[in-house]
């Protein structure tokens, strides 16, 4: 509607976008039923833990069909930010909660310790299991819960920040980036294994569900305290990515995705349109990771391993990329599945001559997914919904623009963060 003699409307964000409000709506619904059925008993714990990591998987499988789906970045080194955010808050986790019980023990000697043999005490307790008792640089922060969240925040975005400037200024795109994030990853992944990395190598860290502070509190109640959490994360998250992708930046970045060379003649700077999106999926993944960590109690060197990042694009192909309810689906989906088949859900097949054991074979039925998906149904699970809505795929054979198949204005704005 325009008004008489000014400029026309702009619609407002959510009434151009209705797929949001419904996300919204089912994360509400089944965030306060699952509650609910929690405050009952009639779900466990580690139950409540395993959808408070879903949620959090949901969120980083986002920012991944954004950097991918919708700006066609295939980053597979997603999950070495999300990572990152595990270490930079589990640092202080474990600072915090050894801080406590050392002190506690000391104090009940005749001679009240001093703070050196307090800190002292603390790296012993912490990297005794590595050979050392001295605190790295690395945690020079450590024992502050304020600047530990900033890092969460600060690192993974510096190193994407990096990273991405490096490779878009020198244009390097399709496969070669791929590989030089799982270049990435790799050299994070190999680091992070050494002993004198700082993070306790292999051992990782670990006992990150003792939140200090909250020693009487009952593991149910902090449980569901960082489901509720991780489920507003996915849901600001979700809104997030859904302005970015909508409106002038939304049809951009699809644009560099669909015509690089394009976008590019047009005037539009597309290294800064890329670096930004890259710079913030990191970001995101990296609370992502914050979040989950302190439900799954330990992280180590191999949840930053490429194959980890591998998975997060598998769960964005099968759940719909383009789609952000797509990537929801994708990861929810294939991470329960897996957690059922590995973790003995699903009965073992005997045939006889084989019995199969999913946790042995739970990788080649993923793989095997990801294949058909790709080949039979490349708009994966979230595109079934454009069939349940009536949702018709322009025909771009007609004469519809000065390319064969261009796609009128019209069609063009029927495009948005579904």
């Amino acid at each position: 509607m325009t008004a008489a003699g000014g400029p026309p409307r702009r619609r407002r964000f959510l009434a151009e976008n209705p797929s949001v409000l419904w996300f919204l709506l089912a994360l509400a619904l089944f965030t306060l039923g699952f509650s609910v059925l929690a405050q009952m008993g009639l779900v466990s714990t580690s139950l409540v833990k395993t959808m408070g990591k879903t949620l959090c998987l949901c969120l980083v499988a986002v920012a991944m069909d954004v950097v991918w789906g919708y700006c066609g970045i295939l980053s597979l080194g997603h999950m070495a930010f999300f990572g990152i955010g595990g270490y930079a808050i589990g640092m202080w986790l474990m600072y915090a909660r050894t801080e406590i019980i050392v002190t506690n023990s000391l104090n009940a000697a005749p001679i009240p310790p001093t703070p050196e043999e307090i800190v002292d005490a603390v790296g012993t307790q912490i990297f005794g299991v590595v050979g050392s008792s001295e605190f790295p640089w690395l945690w020079a922060f450590a024992d502050s819960l304020g600047l530990q969240l900033l890092m969460v925040v600060l690192v993974p975005g510096l190193l994407a920040l990096v990273f991405g400037w490096l490779a878009f200024r020198s244009r390097v795109t399709g496969v070669y980036l791929s590989i030089l994030t799982q270049a990435m990853t790799l050299a994070l992944a190999l680091w992070l294994f050494q002993n004198d990395s700082g993070l306790r190598g292999n051992n990782g860290l670990s006992g990150l569900q003792n939140i200090p502070g909250f020693e009487g509190t009952p593991q149910s109640t902090i449980s569901l305290a960082f489901f509720w959490a991780s489920a507003a994360a996915l849901a600001a998250g979700y809104v997030l990515f859904a302005w970015v992708v909508s409106g002038k930046m939304g049809s951009v970045i699809r644009g560099i995705r669909d015509d690089e060379a394009r976008v590019r003649f047009l005037g539009y700077h597309v290294e800064s349109f890329k670096l930004f999106i890259f710079t913030l999926t990191a970001v995101v993944a990296g609370i992502a990771g914050a979040l989950y960590y302190p439900q799954a109690g330990i992280i180590n060197p191999a949840e930053v391993a490429p194959i980890a990042s591998i998975y997060l694009a598998v769960w964005v192909a099968i759940g719909g990329r383009g789609r952000l309810y797509g990537a929801v689906i994708g990861a929810a989906f294939v991470s329960l599945l897996s957690s059922w088949f590995t973790g003995g859900g699903a009965p073992d097949i005997n045939l006889g001559f084989y019995r199969i054991q999913w946790t042995d074979w739970w990788l080649v039925l993923l793989g095997l997914s990801f294949v058909a998906v790709t080949l039979f149904v490349p708009k994966g699970i979230g595109g079934l919904f454009d069939l349940l809505g009536g949702r018709r795929v322009p025909d771009r054979d007609g004469d519809y623009g000065p390319d064969k198949g261009a796609w009128r204005k019209e069609e063009g704005e029927e495009e948005g963060p579904r």
